[in-house]
């Protein structure tokens, strides 16, 4: 039994190794629904081919870690195939445990997918105990079915126990782990990507801006001389005024780009970040007001940090903005909470607007990249590139219909003030 069970392991260990050789390079890896549910079935299939077969008629195998791992990660989107894989197969294998089975996989399926969403939400050495939890659960009570079928109780069913829910949820632990190692490196990666873009960009910017900037601002006042002639037409002037217009809105594409230089020495100080939030939300509150907009600030932190006053100000006002006109059709509320969590200062940012989809989620931050019409997405660019320079790290929640969370941690360089 010990033996067939080890194979079965092996069998669990498939999918990452596959995912590692073959799919942890792609361009796209968080688009791995296909994968998950493709490498999960195999995985399931095979367990299910080499099972153990009980005295009593029933088979048992590890078939139900890939499919609560898979459900967890996937939700019903990939519960409700993996379940009708492993029913399908069950019924194909045949044998007396078919129906209990079903009953049995129909069970799990319901609690796992409802579980999916929190589980989500956990952090990495949560989810590895909240799946190991739910893979004991699940094979305690199936054990505690068929025991009802083992009179008495021999010292056979309790070693059939001990070996099962070892390696069920042993199995469990070791596929969690390599799971959130996958997920951890991937993240570190494409953290270093964003991080070696901005450098380059940060560069870029301040050796060109100044020098954009200046002809800009000869130019428009050079217009603003014209358009006080008396010479000019009534056409003419229109003309001017569209010039000035678009020179206003080019010479504020410099100024969010020249916020992406490196921090500047004058402005370099080192506070709790309470000056800044009261002046961003004092300037931003006529805005919020005209979009119907109600704001909702609180402050309770005191751990200081070193920062760019221009450069945290001017990422504050594009997020506080941003929220803003997701809700400028119908109005709505914006929270800004700002905290301190062990070492490290929490800004949480959250809107009921239009929301984002997942795909949008992941393209916010990117150089170009805006969800508005007009938008050149230097704003989030603006935010991204301050909060790495400060070694923090932002995480974006958000639901088409129902608005977005923004929430930034800054690790403070002092512990208190």
């Amino acid at each position: 039994m010990t033996e067939t069970l080890l194979i079965n392991l092996l069998f669990l260990l498939i999918p990452v190794i596959t995912y590692l050789v073959f799919f942890e390079d792609k361009k796209r890896p968080y688009s791995y629904n296909r994968y998950l549910f493709i490498l999960s079935a195999l995985s399931m299939v095979l367990c299910m081919s080499f099972p153990i077969q009980l005295e009593i008629g029933f088979i048992f195998d590890l078939r139900f870690v890939p499919f609560i791992i898979a459900s967890l990660f996937g939700g019903y989107r990939i519960a409700i195939p993996l379940w009708i894989v492993l029913n399908v197969y069950r019924f194909y294998i045949g044998g007396d445990g078919i129906f209990p089975s079903f009953i049995y996989s129909s069970i799990v399926f319901i609690l796992v997918s409802l579980s999916s969403k929190a589980f989500l939400q956990l952090e990495s050495k949560k989810r590895i105990i909240a799946a190991s939890f739910l893979s004991f659960l699940a094979m305690a009570s199936y054990l505690f079915y068929i025991s009802s079928y083992f009179q008495p109780l021999t010292s056979h069913f309790w070693s059939i126990v001990t070996n099962v829910i070892t390696i069920h949820v042993g199995g469990t632990v070791i596929v969690m782990i390599l799971i959130q190692k996958i997920i951890h490196n991937l993240k570190t990666r494409e953290k270093y990507n964003d991080t070696e873009r901005l450098s380059v960009i940060s560069e870029l910017a301040a050796s060109i801006s100044h020098e954009i900037r200046n002809p800009l601002t000869v130019t428009s006042g050079f217009l603003q001389l014209l358009n006080k002639s008396t010479t000019l037409t009534e056409e003419e002037k229109k003309y001017v005024d569209f010039s000035m217009q678009e020179l206003k809105r080019a010479e504020n594409i410099v100024s969010d780009f020249l916020s992406l230089a490196k921090p500047q020495a004058q402005y370099m100080v080192q506070s709790d970040l309470k000056e800044e939030f009261d002046y961003v939300h004092n300037i931003m509150l006529p805005y919020a007001n005209i979009h119907d907009v109600k704001m909702q600030y609180e402050f309770s932190n005191s751990l200081q940090l070193r920062y760019d006053k221009s450069q945290i100000q001017q990422s504050l006002i594009n997020l506080f903005k941003n929220g803003i006109e997701s809700m400028k059709e119908k109005g709505g509320n914006l929270t800004v909470t700002v905290s301190e969590h062990k070492s490290e200062i929490q800004i949480i940012i959250q809107d009921t607007g239009v929301g984002m989809s997942k795909d949008e989620v992941q393209r916010v931050g990117k150089p170009y990249y805006s969800t508005k019409e007009e938008g050149t997405g230097l704003g989030m660019l603006v935010v991204f590139s301050t909060v790495y320079k400060l070694k923090g790290k932002i995480d974006i929640m958000s639901e088409k219909g129902k608005g977005t969370t923004f929430r930034i941690s800054l690790p403070a360089s002092e512990q208190k003030a």
